[in-house]
């Protein structure tokens, strides 16, 4: 995908910084008919999701992320969970999401580490809940905020808004997102703004990304999202999968066994079902007892919904932001961008009990 494509698009010569111009996920550029594609099994993004965008790039230096700034190549042309951001119009972007009433739940803006971002979500904000017919959400940037944002983001108009602490222990976060990596990003700020969150937008209107096999035990990231639902958010999950030219593109990706129990669990934790002091853990602190009765955990694994991609919901409690095959490919799916089938379940059911 050509970074000028937006500039061809219109035939002229344009700056392609935000506030004017966004990147948009592949996914939702198909949706929004800007680049040809069909989605395996006919998945459907109900969630725009658009990427602040600058000639410098992002400041952070995360070793898992395709826009590190330490990554070879021109920030335009890095790729960004695997997959091409191509750069468009603002204007173009709300006129297309517009004409997909249908599909489109919800609009989310994600802030980069930049020192124009916070100012540019602003002006950005202002433009979508003025001028779009869903809801807003804000993936944020702690590291360049304060309380007062959080606030303005509030009183804008935005409905939720996401932390991406990804991690689920401060010495990971510090090793691949921090000092670690001569990144900015320190984990007291991160769980500060995660918290002052809650108490700005309620219960439920704040979510906490987390990354299952950064090298934490399935105990540690399940007593995280306990952490992360006591404060009243919820998590949304990601199995950690390789990006390319990143410093972990080859760390191996968390055994299907691990990323399914913890699925179980965070579904069981947020949607108040159970705590994490009632699960029971072996010596290699791998889940052996959801702490709740077998018949219980039986009927959510029927259901699936643990199953599929969690984040900003959308008409219903099930995720807008459903992401197709952002942690996964289509033939190994990880998080489900849409209702399981019988044989996904029975798939799940045999991923469950894999302890090797």
């Amino acid at each position: 995908m050509s970074k000028n494509i937006a500039v061809e698009i219109e035939n002229d010569v344009y700056e392609e910084s935000s506030p004017d111009y966004l990147k948009v996920s592949l996914a939702a550029a198909m949706t929004m008919d800007f680049v040809p594609g069909i989605f395996y099994r006919n998945a459907c993004l109900h969630c725009i999701n658009v990427l602040l965008t600058y000639d410098e790039g992002c400041k952070a230096n995360c070793a898992y992320c395709g826009l590190q700034k330490t990554r070879e190549g021109d920030y335009n042309d890095k790729s960004f969970i695997r997959v091409d951001w191509p750069v468009f119009k603002t204007d173009n972007i709300i006129e297309s999401t517009l004409k997909k009433k249908d599909i489109a739940d919800r609009i989310c803006i994600s802030m980069i580490t930049h020192e124009k971002a916070k100012e540019d979500t602003f002006t950005i904000l202002k433009r979508f809940v003025g001028e779009l017919h869903c809801p807003v959400s804000i993936l944020m940037a702690p590291t360049v905020l304060k309380h007062q944002d959080i606030d303005s983001f509030k009183e804008c108009g935005a409905d939720m808004v996401t932390v991406a602490l990804d991690a689920a222990t401060p010495e990971l976060f510090d090793k691949y997102r921090g000092k670690g990596v001569n990144g900015p990003h320190r984990w007291k700020k991160y769980n500060d703004i995660l918290e002052y969150s809650v108490s700005v937008f309620g219960k439920n209107r704040v979510g906490c990304h987390l990354v299952v096999g950064l090298g934490e035990t399935e105990e540690e990231m399940v007593r995280r999202i306990q952490a992360v639902r006591d404060i009243g958010a919820r998590s949304h999950l990601f199995s950690f999968y390789q990006e390319k030219g990143s410093r972990l593109e080859n760390h191996p990706q968390c055994p299907a066994g691990k990323y399914r129990r913890v699925q179980t669990a965070r579904h069981i934790i947020d949607y108040d079902m159970g705590r994490v002091e009632d699960m029971i853990f072996d010596d290699k602190e791998r889940i052996i007892d959801f702490g709740m009765p077998f018949k219980t955990v039986a009927e959510i694994i029927e259901r699936g919904a643990a199953f599929q991609t969690t984040g900003c919901p959308g008409k219903t409690e099930i995720s807008a932001c459903n992401r197709p095959f952002g942690d996964s490919s289509p033939k190994n799916i990880r998080s489900f961008p849409f209702a399981l089938n019988m044989n996904d379940v029975a798939r799940i059911r045999r991923e469950l009990l894999d302890y090797d």
